[in-house]
């Protein structure tokens, strides 16, 4: 059986004391074996990233700004190679990985403008004869956690930024789906990056243990759920480090009377199934307002009768399984309940047959969904939309704004004043108007509020300069030698 190694030191390491299991989630078989770290072997690739820190920081923003254009261009050039690795490792349809390698590849662009980004400033003459500027310096080893559901998109948010900012990087993706790591490591390695710089160590809690307690690790980028963010963010900060934790969510999308009907319908379809409903910025509420409720449910219930769940490998699939069994299973678990509580399954996901041992589940509507059900408050990440019906404008932006998450937002409507209105209203990191899902372009910064993040900086573009740097500011004087003078008091401008 195949095994998925770590890359250490420009290296292959498969040799381990533990493995863990690797499934295709559209066929059920376990295909691949991945080696977990030991403490050991985290201290090993750690100790790399230490060594190639003085090098790398040392080496020019031109020559790093050529390393980032090769990455790119050879990405591009293997993208069916990377997305076909990603189906069968995560499941998600080929069309949906490739969509997933572009959205990474922004920030790979946006990392070659790192001779911009980290230009600093300059005053002179501040004081008689002295001149201040500052400059932008990395933090160090980085350590990045990310997660099963964009195995590749969400380490290049991170890795992109950390590198191009002179950081060198310990990257621990999720043991579920890990071969697009080292996939793209190898990549960066044959681009010119040199050993030591980028190094993947796969793992459970043992190896996130070390990188959150090693002093050597200066900064933690990690996406996941909130309740591991919530602890990541307080273990690494306990230990002094710099860290950004970016949790779970509960999306909404607003649609309001004066909505178009099809282009609504259209997007939430769109945005609760597609990738099985396994993403971070999935619509997972629809808050339909006034009148337009039936004919809106009525309306997502034909389309996702249409819909065609495969593997991803299939052209005609536009959904594929979800990731593991258990994944599977918990997902069916709020349909199940969500009668009880009160509840109108007007799509039951479960019924769907499938001519698979794969761990596939049907789509599922969920109307007349309250607060404080189950199949509301609980992130459930998986292809399931639940409907809550409101009377009025303000008694959507209470909905969403007195939920504990606040990712992402969107409202579909024709009146501009009402759109502009509630992205001034609304509580959430990123907001969309007739757009499901909001995710910035490479340019601006992903990251929600409340309990979504973490920490006080968002992920990737601008904010993520500022997170993988250090401020310095110098203060200079090249004075006269002859008018030097003791002066014990605080430091006088003039």
């Amino acid at each position: 059986m195949e095994r998925i190694p770590h890359f250490i030191n420009g290296a292959l390491v498969s040799d381990a004391e533990r493995f863990g299991p690797v499934f295709n989630p559209a066929t059920g078989e376990q295909e691949k074996k991945v080696a977990l770290a030991s403490a050991a072997r985290v201290e090993e690739a750690v100790e790399a990233a230490r060594a190639a820190l003085p090098g790398w920081r040392a080496t020019s923003l031109a020559r790093r700004t050529a390393i980032f254009f090769k990455v790119r261009e050879l990405l591009m050039q293997r993208r069916p190679e990377l997305a076909a690795l990603l189906t069968s490792e995560h499941g998600k349809v080929l069309s949906d990985a490739e969509g997933e390698i572009t959205r990474g590849l922004e920030n790979i662009e946006f990392a070659t403008g790192l001779s911009h980004m980290l230009k600093g400033e300059r005053s002179e003459q501040v004081s008689g004869g002295v001149d201040v500027h500052s400059v932008r310096q990395p933090v160090g080893v980085v350590a990045c956690i990310t997660p099963f559901n964009f195995p590749a998109m969400v380490p290049l948010w991170m890795i992109g930024s950390a590198l191009a900012c002179g950081n060198t990087v310990l990257l621990k993706p999720s043991e579920k789906d890990p071969s697009s790591a080292v996939f793209i490591a190898q990549v960066f390695a044959e681009a010119g990056l040199p050993a030591g710089v980028l190094n993947v160590v796969h793992g459970d809690k043992e190896a996130v243990d070390v990188l959150l307690e090693h002093p050597a690790v200066k900064a933690v980028s990690f996406v996941g759920s909130t309740p591991i963010a919530q602890s990541i963010y307080k273990r690494a900060a306990d230990h002094g480090k710099r860290v950004q934790a970016l949790g779970g969510a509960k999306n909404h999308m607003v649609v309001l009377p004066d909505a178009d009907l099809n282009m609504a319908a259209d997007a939430a379809v769109s945005a609760a199934y597609g990738s099985a409903g396994e993403r971070c910025m999935a619509v997972s509420v629809l808050v339909a307002v006034g009148s337009i409720a039936d004919d809106l449910v009525e309306a997502i219930s034909t389309r996702m009768a249409a819909l065609t769940i495969g593997p991803g490998t299939d052209p005609a699939s536009q959904m594929g399984p979800l990731i593991t069994a258990e994944h599977r299973d918990k997902v069916a678990s709020y349909v199940a309940g969500a009668a009880n509580e009160g509840a109108t399954v007007v799509v039951d996901g479960r019924e769907h047959k499938f001519d698979s041992n794969g761990f596939f589940i049907g789509v599922s509507l969920i109307d007349h969904v309250k607060p404080g059900m189950k199949v509301y408050d609980d992130e459930i990440f998986g292809p399931v939309l639940s409907v809550v019906r409101v009377e009025t404008y303000a008694d959507a932006v209470k909905l969403v704004n007195d939920n504990e998450f606040g990712n992402g937002v969107a409202i579909f409507t024709r009146d501009g004043g009402a759109a502009r209105q509630f992205e001034f209203d609304v509580e959430a990191g990123m907001v969309g108007v007739n757009v499901p899902i909001p995710v910035p372009v490479g340019t601006f910064s992903f990251g929600g509020w409340k309990n979504s993040l973490f920490g006080d900086t968002h992920m990737y573009g601008p904010e993520s300069i500022r997170f993988y740097t250090r401020g310095k500011v110098v203060t200079t004087r090249w004075p006269d030698p002859s008018t030097s003078v003791i002066d014990l008091g605080f430091p006088q401008v003039d």
